[in-house]
C-alpha cells in the first residue's frame, strides 16, 4: 500500500469528522468519498483502513502518540496497527513523534486503554465474565471481520456456490455453523459478481445467518420479523420457507424497510410483506394478534457486539444510552409477543454483549409473561444438525465462534 503527504491529510481530515460522532462512522467516509470522487479505489482504501484503525485502538494509540491531534494519530495507527515502518514515514511525520511511536510500551497501561474499550464499558465486561475473559472478549472485538455470505439455499446449494466463487478467483470455505454460510478470504467486490447480482448469495455474518434457524419457520406459516431493518434476516427467513406461508416484514423506519423490496425482486421471493409500524401499538400489527407461528425479535441495541465491523459504536453509546435501549427493547418484546398464537415461537436477539440488553432482558420478559416457557437454543440448533451448543441461551463470540458478538433467547407460548 503506498503513501503519500495528500492520502494521510485526507485520511487525518476524515477522522477530525469521525471523531465528532456526529454520525454513523461508515456514513461519514461514504459522504466523505462522494465530495472526493478524485480518490481511486486503493487510495480510498488506504483512508478507510487509517481512519478506521484509529477509531479501533484510540485509546493505545493515543497513549503510544501522547496526543489526541487526529494528524498525529493516522501516523500511530500506519506504525502501530497498520505495519509501515518509521523509515517509510520518515517524510511525512514528526522525527520526534515516531521516536516516541517506537518507544511506546502498552505494558504499564490500564487494561481498557489496552484493549481499547472506555473504562465504563470495560468495567462492566470484565464484571460480567471476569478478567481474563474479559481481555480475551475485548480482543476477539478488536479484529477486523471476515466478509461473509448466506448462499440462498432455495435456489442453489453451497458447493455450486462455492465452486462459482473459487473458478472466478476468490478464496471460500464453507463456515463453521451456519449450514447456508460461506466465507471468504479477502474483500472483493462481491456486489458486483454474477451470484450476488442474480440473488444466489447475500452478504450477512454467519451468527446473523444462525438466527434464521433458531426461528426455523415451516412451509405455509405465518410469521413476522418485528425488527426487520432492510431484511437481511426476513430474506433468510424466507430461503427456509421455501416461497411458501407469509412473511410480515415489520420496521419504525419506511425507509429501511425499503430497502428490501429490490433484494426481495433479486432473490426472487414474493411472500413478503412490510409493514412501516407507528410504534409498539401500531393498528395493523394490533390485528395480527395471536395469530402468527414465529416471531423474530431482532431488537435495536448497542451493537457492542458488532464492534469489529462498527468500532465507533464503543464510542458513541454511553451507559444512558443502554439503559433508554433496555426500556425500548422491553416495549418491543411485549409488542411483539403479543402476535404469538399458542404454541408459537418467540426469539429475542441482539447483536450485543452486555446482560442487561440480553439474559436480564429475556428473564424479566419472561417473568411478566409466565404463558411464555423458554426452549433449548442448543437442542433446538441440534435438531437441524447444526454443531453449536453454547447452552439454553445462543451467545456467539468473536474469539470463540469467529462470528460477530449475538444473543439470542428463544421462547414458546403455551396459552
Amino acid at each position: 500500500m503506498r503513501v503519500s503527504a495528500a492520502l494521510i491529510a485526507h485520511t487525518a481530515v476524515v477522522l477530525r469528522e469521525l471523531l465528532a460522532f456526529a454520525a454513523p462512522a461508515d456514513q461519514v467516509l461514504s459522504a466523505y468519498f462522494r465530495k472526493h470522487r478524485n480518490l481511486g479505489q486503493k487510495d480510498r482504501a488506504f483512508v478507510a483502513e487509517g481512519a478506521f484503525a484509529v477509531l479501533r485502538r484510540r485509546r493505545s494509540l493515543e497513549a503510544a502518540a501522547g496526543t489526541t491531534e487526529p494528524s498525529a494519530l493516522v501516523i500511530a495507527a500506519l506504525v502501530r496497527v497498520l505495519g509501515f515502518s518509521a523509515r517509510a514515514l520518515e517524510a511525512f511525520a514528526d522525527a520526534g513523534l515516531l521516536a516516541k511511536l517506537r518507544a511506546a510500551s502498552s505494558k504499564e497501561l490500564p487494561d481498557a486503554v489496552r484493549v481499547d474499550l472506555p473504562d465504563w464499558l470495560w468495567q462492566r465486561i470484565e464484571a460480567q465474565h471476569g478478567r481474563e475473559e474479559a481481555l480475551r472478549i475485548a480482543q476477539g472485538l478488536l479484529n477486523p471481520a471476515p466478509l461473509d455470505l448466506r448462499v440462498n439455499l432455495a435456489r442453489t446449494n453451497r458447493e455450486e456456490a462455492l465452486a462459482r466463487l473459487t473458478h472466478d478467483g476468490i478464496e471460500a470455505a464453507v463456515t463453521s455453523y451456519s449450514p447456508a454460510g460461506v466465507r471468504l478470504g479477502g474483500k472483493p467486490a462481491i456486489n458486483n459478481h454474477a451470484l450476488f447480482r442474480d440473488g444466489l448469495i447475500e452478504v450477512q455474518d454467519e451468527g446473523s445467518q444462525i438466527l434464521a434457524w433458531l426461528v426455523a419457520p415451516r412451509r405455509g406459516e405465518m410469521i413476522a420479523d418485528y425488527c426487520a431493518g432492510a431484511g437481511g434476516k426476513t430474506l433468510a427467513l424466507a430461503m427456509l420457507m421455501r416461497g411458501s406461508g407469509r412473511i410480515y416484514a415489520m420496521d419504525v423506519s419506511a425507509k429501511r424497510l425499503a430497502a428490501l423490496a429490490p433484494r426481495a425482486a433479486r432473490a426472487e421471493v414474493n411472500n413478503i410483506h412490510t409493514i412501516a409500524l407507528s410504534g409498539e401499538n401500531d393498528a395493523r400489527a394490533k390485528r395480527l394478534a395471536g395469530k402468527l407461528e414465529r416471531v423474530l425479535v431482532d431488537a435495536p441495541c448497542s451493537g457492542f457486539g458488532t464492534l469489529r465491523r462498527n468500532p465507533d459504536l464503543k464510542w458513541r453509546h454511553g451507559p444512558s444510552a443502554i439503559e433508554e435501549l433496555a426500556a425500548k427493547q422491553e416495549r418491543i418484546l411485549q409488542a411483539a409477543a403479543r402476535l404469538l398464537k399458542p404454541g408459537g415461537r418467540l426469539v429475542y436477539a441482539t447483536c450485543s454483549i452486555l446482560q442487561e440488553e440480553n439474559e436480564a432482558m429475556v428473564e424479566g420478559f419472561q417473568r411478566s409473561a409466565p404463558e411464555f416457557k423458554f426452549l433449548s437454543c442448543a437442542g433446538l440448533l441440534a435438531a437441524q444438525k447444526i454443531p453449536l451448543d453454547s447452552g439454553e441461551r445462543l451467545r456467539l463470540w468473536p474469539h470463540l465462534h469467529g462470528t460477530d458478538g449475538f444473543f439470542a433467547a428463544a421462547l414458546e407460548r403455551t396459552s
